[in-house]
């Protein structure tokens, strides 16, 4: 009987200090399944730093390694959907990071839940050795997408998970551009359980999500999965003119009846001018941010472009998806 393969996806940006050691402790992981085979996918997100380098390095050494390498750097929920495309007829594929805070270990427990059966298996965060910003604005972000999402969005999971090949060939047949994996995931349905596991400080350079990167994902996480953002609008809007109409009806009772205290609120007037076109502005925004996104749709551009790929003994020529 065939031994069933494992895929492990596993984008990389400026992770020259991290990936011996990631490899090691990957390799060292998964040497305690010689039931199975396994592949594991690199996918270069255009790094800087030698990453590219030292992972075909790695390709030399041991023949379970492929490397894609992307033409440009598209981001990490881009870098994890091209691995996905070229994990081929892998069983199951699993997803995480190479900066060593989610341990290779854990690996092994998501594999033994899918053997049990279930169709994904994502690990959970039970503690988090991140900074106190970080944690708070995560805890929010997840709070706000637990009420906001039109689908049940874990809360605290990253895309450090297992998934089954069936639903890796269902979530390639979504191609939106702002990608928020774990929802797509979610959307996606079949049997899904959560491992928990304690998240390591990172070993080695910085956090590749600044705060910029980190509101592009929780905006695509919640305009992507909700349409709460334009009730808001619309609410707003009705609370607003409630507003002014009772400031209307007062004006009305002053001038009418207690005329000697009309006072000209020349101030006023300006402060709730600059608010209402503020507001106004907001709103705005936010309609744009849907309609960009079904502008970018429309365009059916490539998600990605491939400038290399190593797998084995072959380097073959680029292609875009």
């Amino acid at each position: 009987m065939a031994r069933r393969r494992i895929a492990f996806v596993l984008p990389v940006y400026d992770e020259v200090e991290s990936l011996t050691a990631f490899h090691a402790a990957l390799t060292t992981a998964i040497a305690e399944r010689p039931d199975l085979e396994f592949e594991l996918v690199y996918v270069d997100d255009g790094s800087r730093d030698g990453s590219l380098d030292l992972l075909l390095e790695l390709r030399e050494a041991d023949d379970r390694v492929a490397v894609l390498g992307l033409s440009r750097n598209c981001g990490h929920q881009i870098a994890v959907t091209a691995g996905l495309g070229a994990v081929g007829a892998a069983d199951a594929v699993v997803v995480m990071d190479t900066d060593l805070q989610d341990p290779p270990a854990v690996a092994l427990e998501l594999i033994a839940r899918w053997e049990q059966g279930a169709d994904v298996v994502y690990a959970q965060r039970r503690t988090r050795r991140d900074s106190r910003f970080k944690r708070t604005t995560a805890w929010g972000f997840y709070r706000l997408l637990s009420r906001v999402a039109s689908i049940e969005i874990p809360r605290n999971v990253g895309d450090f998970r297992l998934m089954d090949r069936r639903v890796v060939a269902e979530v390639g047949r979504y191609r939106e551009h702002d990608r928020f994996l774990r929802g797509i995931v979610a959307h996606v349905g079949f049997r899904q359980e959560a491992v928990l596991y304690d998240r390591e400080h990172r070993h080695a350079g910085r956090t590749k999500y600044p705060l910029r990167s980190m509101v592009a994902l929780a905006s695509a996480g919640i305009v992507g999965f909700s349409t709460a953002p334009l009730r808001w609008i619309s609410r707003l809007g009705f609370a607003i003119s409630f507003m002014a109409v009772l400031v209307a009806a007062y004006v009305l009772y002053v001038r009418v009846f207690n005329p000697e205290d009309a006072v000209p609120g020349w101030a006023f007037l300006g402060v709730g001018m600059f608010l209402l076109g503020g507001i106004q502005l907001i709103m705005m925004g936010v309609i744009g941010t849907y309609l960009g996104r079904v502008y970018t749709a429309t365009q059916n551009r490539p998600l990605y472009s491939i400038a290399l790929v190593a797998r084995g003994s072959a380097e073959t020529d680029p292609s875009s998806r």
